[in-house]
């Protein structure tokens, strides 16, 4: 490779690599900065700034092998033999993602690794496996929101050999592959960026800090061109963008319009889907829309509201956010138009908020889920659903998430009620840095009202261990892991073989509740056809029997003597705390 730098704040750059005399070089009108030398693979190199006598690494930096403070080190992204020419990717509509974070998916906290529990995946169903992010960050272990370089991948999940064995691998599996990326904040530690030109706007900040410089040209081509390597040079099927509602952008065509025509592009060019999906608090279906009808093109967006009323419905947690989807009506209203706040009032904001879908958009541009890293990692004890419900509710949550009409998401561990918590967890080497992060966490959480001795210390690499899977638990034969593993399994065959589940069309899902009683009722299926799939959730403590309009064939149920009975004389009863799946055809 051939060092290139845009860096418009010094006056003198000079290249440097161990052993040699630091090579002054040139800069052009456009404020980049060549040297006439070829770099090969491996070695180290970094950048002087003026009258500065360290180097620093590479805003571009592929490669990190010392550590984010460190020389960058050349990595011939052209080296790897990709066997994945046969790959034609995945479309999202229809599929179902997987999050995990490298570091705690496996012991050994590598790509590697990962890699020998890909076939778990496909044994489950999965469609899209999903990185939490993997650029570089200061330390050791950190869920990955912290990176610093953001074209780097973490050298101790293995650098970006092991990503691209690592994808590869999940390609020969039929699996695709979507990286988290973040384009909102940099992290705390190892951010050198200001150094070389303007890329945060110092006086404008967002909640993890400055915010990114979207007027400068150049720092928008930053962020096109790394999402360009991660879906070009790494073959990755996607990207999901974090917390785009921080990404302040004053211009007339905005950051995520703009990496969506390039994407667009890029998959016209390679001849398979390329997925963007936002996570945003805007409840905005601009990001989804169409650009030709005004909208910015992504393929979908994340809907915390789903979450919020199914979490609601099965813990009857009501403080914070969740006080509005107390009524199990909630849950009938994010099912059945996606978003519950779509300019209602939002008693947490103290606002309105949202604006409402249009029913003609796809159900499937929506990614919904019982859990996920934020919604476990951010709760004081990093805690999951299975310490607080019993088996028979976290089967009744497979059953809401698996059957929903949008794109079903699993938190990695929760197709097996995974008993490990999945705490925040930090390694800043810098002793003031990690004990603002400890003590900052703890205040959080003390002005919620939470015990102070539930939330452990980020720095202590005990939380960090203990946020690691234990894969002996899905390995079990019988017990309420193999249980819960066998129903999401099931739910995930039955989601492919009844069209009914992955219609994207919103008038082709309705839903009832009865919120004294804890019912719920959704219908899939168009209006005028034979047959329709009908969920049945009873989350009361009395059993709940009805009679059906039509003869009816149980597909799935929790309590297996329920399937065992069947549907005689269209009347079915549902015990306390069970879901059904019925086939139910028109009456006659």
């Amino acid at each position: 490779m051939t060092p290139e730098l845009w860096a418009p704040i010094p006056t003198r750059v000079a290249l440097r690599r161990p052993g040699r005399a630091d090579l002054p070089m040139r800069r052009d009108d456009r404020d980049r900065w060549h040297a006439d030398v070829e770099l090969a693979p491996g070695d180290e190199y970094g950048f002087v700034l003026d009258d500065d006598h360290r180097a620093l690494p590479d805003p571009r930096s592929l490669r990190q092998p010392l550590g984010v403070h460190e020389l960058s080190a050349a990595f011939d992204l052209g080296a790897h033999e990709w066997a994945d020419a046969e790959w034609t990717g995945r479309q999202l509509a229809g599929g179902t993602v997987y999050e995990l974070h490298v570091g705690t998916y496996t012991p050994d906290g590598t790509l590697d690794s990962a890699i020998e529990r890909l076939d778990h995946l496909v044994d489950l169903g999965i469609d899209f496996v999903e990185l939490l992010p993997v650029n570089a960050f200061n330390g050791t272990h950190n869920w990955g929101y912290d990176g610093v370089l953001w074209y780097a991948v973490h050298e101790a999940y293995g650098g970006p050999a092991a990503y691209q064995r690592f994808v590869d691998a999940c390609h020969a599996r039929g699996l695709a592959v979507i990286q988290d990326v973040v384009y909102n904040h940099l992290g705390p530690s190892g951010n050198y960026l200001p150094r070389f030109g303007p890329y945060l706007r110092t006086a404008e900040r967002n909640t993890w800090g400055d915010s990114v410089n979207l007027d400068e040209p150049e720092v928008r081509r930053y962020i096109v061109e790394n999402a360009m390597t991660w879906l070009r040079d790494f073959h990755v099927d996607g990207l999901r963008l974090d917390a785009v509602h921080a990404l302040r952008d004053r211009s007339d065509r905005h950051i995520l319009r703009e990496l969506a025509e390039h994407a667009d592009a890029l998959s016209a060019h390679l001849g398979r889907p390329l997925t963007l999906i936002a996570e945003s608090d805007l409840n905005d279906p601009t990001l989804i829309l169409p650009r030709e009808a005004g909208g910015y093109g992504l393929t979908a967006q994340w809907s915390d509201d789903h979450h919020h009323a199914m979490h609601v419905a099965l813990t009857g947690e009501t403080a914070g956010y969740y006080a509005d989807f107390a009524p199990l009506d909630a849950l009938v209203k994010t099912t059945t138009r996606g978003f519950f706040h779509d300019g209602t009032y939002s008693s947490f904001r103290g606002r309105d908020h949202g604006r409402p879908i249009d029913p003609a958009v796809p159900a499937w541009r929506l990614v919904t889920f019982a859990q996920d890293h934020d919604q476990v990692g951010n709760r004081a004890a990093g805690d999951r659903l299975s310490p607080a419900l019993g088996e028979a509710r976290l089967a009744i949550a497979a059953v809401l998430n698996l059957t929903t009409p949008f794109t079903p998401m699993l938190f990695m561990g929760e197709e097996w009620g995974a008993s490990t918590p999945w705490a925040f967890f930090t390694s800043h080497p810098e002793p003031e840095l990690g004990r603002a992060t400890a003590e900052g966490r703890i205040a959080e959480f003390a002005r919620m009202g939470w015990d102070e001795s539930l939330v452990p210390d980020p720095q202590d690499p005990e939380t960090f261990r203990r946020s690691k899977l234990e894969w002996s638990e899905p390995s079990q034969t019988d017990g309420a892991h193999a249980r819960l593993l066998d129903l999401h399994r099931r739910l995930l065959a039955l989601r492919r073989a009844r069209p009914e589940l992955t219609d994207p069309a919103f008038e082709h899902t309705t839903a009832w509740a009865d919120d004294a009683a804890s019912r719920f009722r959704m219908d899939r299926g168009a209006p005028d056809a034979h047959e329709r799939v009908v969920v049945l959730v009873n989350l009361g403590a009395s059993p709940w029997a009805l009679e059906l309009d039509g003869p009816a064939e149980v597909l799935l149920a929790t309590d297996p003597a329920l399937a065992d009975a069947g549907v005689p004389d269209r009347m079915i009863e549902l015990p306390p705390e069970t879901a059904a799946i019925l086939a139910v055809a028109h009456g006659s």
